[in-house]
């Protein structure tokens, strides 16, 4: 009965029917069932046409369940939609692949303008903007993750649309959802419902907000900081969300320094971080791919954190700079 009241809750907030929502451990596992479910309804080939900025959790998935075909973006990160449209022409074509915005940058993509050949349906990766924005139309499958709009951790959402081809992609388990396996965590599940619906009841007002913080960031870091490169879409984007690269400086040391004072920043791609290797939405982007600094902010971050940022990160910068020569 819980787990029916979370899902017709994350229904409720999402404009979905209760019956398209199933939770996975993940936000990765339920972008791996999206692709690799349409994948597995399609009758019309393995080839899944994707943009070159996909979370790599989709890269895998293709790869592991069929063939790619990368469409690139332009220096915003935007998707080259008539590039897009062509490849999802082709006959082998089964699934196209773009997500809803970047989890890296924050470029909102055109999801709503992708215009498709019957049969074949279209995979959104929600994972970054699920809760903060509204949902895109025109999606067969979708994807989203709980601590992603501030729910707690090892909880995902995936969204299969009511008469989408879509078949499981592993064994089956003898559950009332067919979409899932094993028992779910049903008090994280609840805890996700329920900050879900607390996002969504004050999207507006804080997404506002952020956007206000977030172009203070921008021009700030844009007019302080020398020889740096603010990236992304500057107004088709997540409000709350901004990445920028520095040449002449490593990010993980960028990252130490500002940890130091307080501030908790990433550096590398959002989806591999761990890995210290360049970003391949960057990379995809054509924009500088070291000394890259992700900022996202919380829930409750004030001007007063913002300006304080600002305020200390061109010494940061500065020193780094110095230390190696530059």
């Amino acid at each position: 009965m819980i787990l029916d009241n979370a899902r017709e809750a994350t229904a409720e907030a999402l404009q979905v029917r209760p019956d398209e929502v199933t939770f996975t451990p993940t936000g990765t596992h339920a972008v791996h069932l999206g692709v690799l479910g349409l994948l597995r309804g399609s009758r019309r080939g393995d080839l899944v046409a994707h943009s070159a900025v996909e979370h790599s959790a989709v890269h895998h998935a293709v790869r592991w369940g069929g063939r790619g075909d990368s469409v690139g973006v332009d220096r915003t990160g935007r998707v080259d939609l008539a590039a897009l449209h062509t490849a999802a022409e082709r006959d082998d074509c089964a699934v196209v692949a773009l997500q809803s915005a970047n989890h890296e940058v924050g470029t909102v993509q055109p999801v709503g303008e992708v215009d498709l050949p019957a049969g074949v349906p279209l995979f959104t990766d929600a994972c970054a903007s699920m809760g903060r924005v509204p949902l895109p139309r025109g999606w067969a499958a979708a994807a989203g993750s709980a601590h992603k709009w501030g729910g707690p951790a090892g909880v995902g959402v995936l969204l299969v649309r009511k008469g989408s081809r879509w078949r499981n992609p592993f064994p089956d388990d003898d559950r009332i959802d067919e979409r899932t396996t094993g028992f779910e965590n049903v008090p994280a599940i609840l805890a996700a419902a329920a900050s879900l619906q607390a996002v969504v009841a004050e999207r507006e007002t804080t997404s506002a907000r952020h956007r206000e913080l977030i172009d203070v960031v921008r021009s700030r870091v844009a007019a302080e900081v020398p020889d740096v490169d603010v990236v992304g879409d500057p107004d088709s984007r997540l409000p709350h969300l901004v990445t920028f690269s520095c040449l002449y400086v490593d990010g993980e040391a960028i990252v130490t320094e500002l940890d130091r004072l307080g501030f908790g920043v990433a550096s590398g791609s959002a989806c591999t971080a761990s890995t210290l290797t360049p970003s391949h939405v960057l990379e995809a982007m054509g924009v500088l791919t070291h000394g890259n600094v992700r900022l996202s902010l919380q829930d409750d971050a004030t001007r007063a954190d913002v300006d304080a940022f600002c305020d200390a990160l061109p010494e940061v910068v500065r020193s780094i700079r110095a230390r190696v020569g530059m």
